[in-house]
């Protein structure tokens, strides 16, 4: 059974005959001890606050069976490690990559941080465990302000905290038509409009940070923690 924030995904996912529903990964509506397995693939790293982000492992733990296990994925600030590009870098731009970037570089969005109230033990000591973390191993640059920076694709990246933008190719179209019939230059105002671009909020992990905040729930054990192609991963087992 899968589950997805985007009511589009999941739509495309019962059209494949997939089980699947919309909901909010902080609050699932799935019995606590009732699953056999987890995984969490890309979902943790758009939360926008250490808090949110430690709530959504903690929500993966909630609806574990004793001795159920977790793999969780999130994307890695250092995307070039152990002297090994990722499959992210290496992937060359091209004509179209290079058209997504038209005028992304300048851009900016403010993000409205949503913190749920938590008092519990295993927040504060993850935030302890966080910040030991900081800057120690990762070359990023501090977000002074409420403007994140707009990373550009396929490079390195300079802030964890960062905005992704997203090209929407072709607009809205009907089912069976092709979005080529028509093209126009790139960057034009008919171009802009038909394919809009939208920035998406990301934080990137630094070694060591997931497993810190996995490793600070007294409800799981971290059996393994490791590095796959520019992502940072663990796998959980729920005590």
């Amino acid at each position: 059974v899968g589950c997805d924030r985007s009511k589009n995904l999941v739509d495309i996912c019962g059209e494949k005959k997939f089980q699947a529903f919309v909901c909010d990964g902080l609050s699932v509506p799935i019995r606590s001890g009732s699953c056999d397995a987890c995984i969490s693939i890309a979902v943790i790293h758009h939360f926008s606050t250490a808090e949110r982000r430690l709530a959504a492992i903690r929500e993966l733990a909630r609806l574990l069976r004793p001795g159920g296990m977790a793999l969780i994925y999130v994307w890695a600030m250092e995307q070039e490690y152990k002297n090994q590009k990722s499959k992210y870098l290496k992937e060359k731009n091209d004509s179209k990559d290079k058209e997504e970037e038209i005028n992304t570089g300048m851009a900016q969005r403010l993000l409205s941080d949503q913190m749920p109230s938590s008092s519990s033990q295993d927040s504060a000591r993850s935030d302890r465990l966080l910040s030991d973390l900081k800057d120690e191993r990762c070359d990023a640059k501090p977000v002074t302000d409420s403007r994140l920076p707009v990373h550009t694709n396929r490079t390195s990246f300079h802030s964890q905290d960062l905005l992704v933008p997203w090209h929407l190719k072709g607009g809205t179209k009907k089912k069976g038509e092709s979005v080529d019939t028509v093209s126009f230059p790139a960057g034009s105002k008919e171009w802009q409009e038909l394919s809009p671009v939208f920035h998406r909020y990301y934080h990137v992990f630094c070694e060591g940070e997931l497993e810190a905040a996995c490793r600070s729930l007294d409800c799981v054990r971290v059996q393994k923690s490791y590095y796959d192609q520019g992502n940072w991963c663990v796998v959980l087992e729920k005590l």
